[in-house]
């Protein structure tokens, strides 16, 4: 329905312009313009809007938008950011900034990967621990190395899945270790595809202690350790 809408709107524009002498033709360009600009707003999948009840066009993700966060240096920064409160009824433990394709991909992580795992266990799924989200930096913190993904709003950092009894899968405490080891790997696997690089406690030491998500992609596919 939206889409007839919108065709509707640049056909009536559209004949408008034709209907014009040449002496318009100036004031047409720029009506045109601004039905270009809101129909390409309308299709634009990073568009941080808050149609539909929700950010990016997904009632699903709640918080705000942000717009533009400018980085310190030129590699880092984000042009639609949104700071994500909650994303399918599971809340952050703060705020994160990051771009819609992030949130978008974290929504798919915790329905496809996050719920099945934990089950109704402890009540359920609570709250994602965000151990990292925007900042501008390089990877892992090291000198003259890329600039992380974190730095263009493309990463999220998670450390622990709070449930409603109030206990947690921490991925420090419980990797490789029992149910909630096993649950782990397993919300590992399952953000292989939705997210372009998965991270964990096996990747390198820099990973003990939480798992790092961004949404890179590669030739070969999603890089998951």
């Amino acid at each position: 329905m939206k889409t007839w809408v919108l065709v509707g709107l640049l056909t009536v524009a559209l004949a408008a312009c034709g209907g014009s002498d040449r002496r318009e033709a100036r004031s047409n360009d720029s009506d045109l313009d601004g039905v270009r600009g809101f129909l390409n707003r309308a299709f634009d999948r990073d568009d941080p809007g808050n149609a539909g009840g929700g950010l990016c066009g997904d009632g699903d993700l709640q918080g705000e938008v942000v717009g533009t966060v400018p980085g310190r240096i030129p590699a880092c920064g984000i042009e639609n950011a949104i700071r994500l409160q909650s994303v399918a009824g599971v809340e952050l433990s703060q705020g994160a900034l990051m771009t819609c394709e992030t949130a978008k991909a974290l929504k798919t992580w915790v329905n496809s990967g996050v719920r099945p795992a934990v089950g109704r266990r402890g009540g359920g799924v609570a709250r994602l621990q965000v151990a990292a989200h925007y900042v501008c930096r390089t990877r892992n913190h090291q000198p003259g190395a890329k600039i992380s993904e974190h730095g263009r709003g493309k990463a999220i950092d998670i450390s622990a899945i709070h449930l409603e009894d109030g206990s947690e899968i921490s991925v420090l405490d419980d990797w490789g270790r029992g149910k909630n080891g096993k649950a782990l790997r397993q919300m590992h696997k399952a953000a292989c595809g939705p997210f372009g690089t998965v991270l964990g406690p096996e990747s390198d030491r820099w990973h003990k202690d939480h798992f790092h998500f961004d949404v890179a992609r590669y030739g070969s596919g999603s890089y998951c350790r």
